[in-house]
């Protein structure tokens, strides 16, 4: 049954009446036709939804010539394609070679016969609908053969994804998964043949939680395809005698569409069915038959390879994970007292090569590191061969054959044959060197907590790791001045209990000490590891510190004893943690730029009278809520970028800093005009501030600075930013 097709359109360009009324008389019967009478209304025309098949173009026009109209088609997109007749009276061989280097299709002189119009026009048109239909063919075709090399280039990736995977249960899923994905199906089950008990059998069913499905591989469906290594493809399961509808009725599941494809080997064997529910969009098609059939060829060598390891690797672990399950070595020696198997574990804890096993050379070598260097050994065997019970020797060293010795646990263990007689004895190495080692350097500088843990993750975190971390610094106030006065006994003294206070309020927040610098302690918050509130964890440690500073204090005073101030310094940046120094002499420390910033944050509260400064890094670390002001824009010497400092108040209660929320609000406000050079403004909020507490250093010192800048403003250049000119 055939369609009527439209008439094609055809757009006459012409200023001149009488030459649209002989031409209209040509073309109107057999097209449609519309007018333009200028070249601006051809073009809008020409681009409008209802563009034309063929454009009849006067040259001769006022503003826009033909020659224009036909030059801006062509360069357009949109347009280039519609074929141009210049219709025209300019009749120079000139004339008509412009108009062809143009993109005219052709070109007319008048006067015109109107045969002459209406056969090229038929022409034009002819070889423009073939041009047209060609190209839709083009399109349909290419968009044909891209679609199948996506679907080639899919299948590629989903049967390479497959090929890596050895472990049956999951590449089962895979299957299953990526078999639903390729068909665009609701469900797919890989049913696998067991030929022991003669029952297809799958362990994951798609859409649905179960254990194991077994059933004979004849029943149903999938036995059917089993049996008889044909597809089935069901497009209405109900109307399908071989569909049991059981399952649909337990489950609420409503099954339409049915393929069902033996999967077979390279050797065509069937090894198992693939069973697909519910195409969405329809049943499936002979492509999804060729698309299932190509995957499964692909997904049987997978499976077969899976098969295959999964056997070798039930016998390895058979055989093996007892001993290379173990971390400690592992030796056994028989009542003969030679050596019968020995895991890697205890090779490479010797310095043995197992490959010398199987000649006897490597049971010697052992042998003779028992009974020459480390008699003791044999006299552990021994003893436990004569009175079969187990010996062990805690933290002892065994001597090697190249004269180094290792820290070891050894346990020698009876064992019995079936008879309960003694058929060997089992020995149980454990290197501790690690253990030791770790222990040792961190014992001085971090919580159990962290030890343990860093002892979990192993040595390699002490080699050199970048991370993020908070350090801070604190410093006691004139300790020179104080210790000359007191003397080195009670400076010794005081140092300790100080220092003990203080450490403990660092470990209560799982701060690690780095080092103590003569009064300075230098502490890290996230090294090793962090707890993901590091900042928070170093503020709240400053801020308790300060608390029991002053409970130091009042006790030191009550004995008559000096009483001491300190300064805290902290700083949150990406920094290098890792034992650093000598191979004599090695600890565990950070350096970086954040550790030179915390270390000068602690210097400058001597400039503004306060006792902790974090940095702006620092600040926007912080979860918690703390009361703090943003004290001052400082450039630390060293440096081109300004830091921002903010105080931490957070120690102080009503006596020690009285009308604390007005004071911060006030000194807020005169911060703001200080920095936008209003000094008269910012001190008298400075002065307000001081009038409600006097002792606010950080409200005097900016007084101070507004009064020197009233008599002397700084230069137009000044930026707000306080320069730091020592360390």
């Amino acid at each position: 049954m055939s369609t009527k097709l439209s008439k094609q359109r055809i757009l006459i360009v012409d200023d001149e009446p009488i030459n649209i009324k002989l031409l209209l008389e040509i073309v109107k019967q057999e097209y449609e036709v519309s007018v333009a009478t200028d070249g601006r209304e051809a073009l809008r025309l020409a681009m409008s939804e209802q563009a034309p098949d063929l454009i009849l173009l006067d040259i001769m026009m006022p503003e826009i010539d033909g020659y224009e109209v036909c030059r801006r088609l062509k360069a357009n997109p949109g347009t280039h394609n519609i074929p141009v007749i210049f219709i025209t009276a300019k009749n120079e061989t000139q004339d008509e070679t412009l108009g062809f280097k143009l993109g005219a299709a052709d070109y007319i002189t008048k006067p015109f016969s109107s045969m002459v119009v209406q056969s090229r026009v038929h022409t034009q048109m002819e070889m423009k609908r073939h041009r047209d239909h060609l190209e839709n063919l083009v399109e349909v075709r290419t968009e044909a053969l891209m679609k199948a090399k996506e679907e080639e280039v899919q299948l590629l990736e989903m049967t390479t994804e497959l090929s890596f995977e050895l472990n049956l249960m999951k590449l089962l899923e895979k299957i299953m998964n990526t078999t639903s994905e390729l068909l665009s199906a609701d469900r797919c089950t890989l049913f696998l043949a067991d030929e022991t008990t003669g029952e297809l059998w799958s362990q994951v069913a798609q859409g649905m939680e179960t254990e194991e499905i077994r059933f004979p591989n004849h029943l149903g469906i999938a036995g059917s395809v089993f049996t008889s290594g044909q597809t089935v493809n069901i497009p209405d399961a109900y109307a399908d005698d071989r569909f049991n509808p059981a399952f649909d009725k337990k489950t609420g599941y409503r099954t339409r569409s049915i393929l069902c494809m033996p999967v077979k080997n390279k050797n065509g064997k069937t090894i198992g069915v693939t069973q697909v529910l519910n195409k969405r969009g329809g049943p499936f098609a002979e492509i999804d038959e060729r698309r299932l059939k190509a995957f499964s060829a692909q997904a049987s060598i997978a499976l077969e390879n899976a098969k295959l390891f999964e056997d070798i690797l039930a016998m390895r672990n058979y055989n093996e994970s007892m001993l290379e399950s173990m971390h400690g070595g592992i030796i056994t020696l028989n009542a003969n007292r030679d050596i019968v198997k020995i895991n890697v574990a205890a090779a490479r804890l010797i310095g043995q090569d197992l490959e010398g096993i199987a000649d006897g050379s490597a049971q010697r070598a052992i042998k003779a590191i028992f009974t020459q260097k480390n008699q003791w050994v044999m006299k552990k065997i021994n003893k436990v061969m004569d009175t079969e019970t187990l010996e062990q020797t805690m933290d002892t060293d065994l001597l090697l054959p190249d004269g180094t010795t290792i820290p070891v646990n050894l346990t020698v263990v009876p064992l019995p044959n079936a008879d309960v007689n003694l058929a060997g004895v089992l020995l149980v190495l454990e290197d501790i060197t690690n253990e030791q080692r770790l222990r040792s350097a961190i014992a001085r500088y971090m919580t159990k907590e962290v030890a343990d843990r860093l002892l979990e993750e192993g040595e390699g975190v002490l080699g050199g790791q970048i991370q993020d971390a908070t350090v801070m610094f604190t410093d006691i106030r004139n300790f020179t001045g104080i210790s000359e006065k007191i003397g080195p006994k009670e400076t010794v003294a005081l140092l300790n209990e100080y220092f003990s206070i203080m450490v403990d309020i660092i470990f209560t927040y799982e701060g690690t000490l780095d080092k103590y610098i003569g009064d300075a302690i230098m502490a890290v918050f996230g090294a090793p590891f962090s707890t993901g509130e590091d900042a928070d964890r170093s503020v709240r440690t400053a801020i308790d510190m300060l608390n029991a500073l002053k409970k130091f204090n009042r006790k030191r005073k009550q004995l008559a004893l000096e009483t001491i101030k300190i300064g805290i310094g902290i700083n949150s940046n990406e920094i290098l943690s890792g034992n650093i120094g000598s191979i004599k002499r090695m600890d565990y420390t950070v350096i970086g730029d954040g550790v030179n910033l915390a270390a000068r944050l602690e210097s400058v509260n001597k400039i503004y009278g306060t006792n902790i400064i974090i940095s702006e890094s620092t600040r926007q670390g912080l979860n918690g809520n703390y009361t703090l002001r943003e004290i001052d824009l400082i450039r630390v010497k060293g440096k081109t970028e300004p830091v921002a400092i903010y105080q931490i108040l957070d120690y102080h209660d009503e006596q020690s800093f009285p009308n604390m929320d007005d004071v911060l609000e006030l000194f807020d406000v005169g911060l703001k005009h200080y920095r936008n050079n209003h000094w008269l403004k910012a001190s008298n909020n400075f002065s307000d501030a001081l009038n409600l507490n006097p002792g606010d250093s950080v409200s005097k010192l900016f007084f101070s600075r507004c009064q020197c800048y009233l008599e002397n403003p700084p230069s137009n250049e000044w930026d707000g930013v306080w320069v730091m000119e020592t360390k």
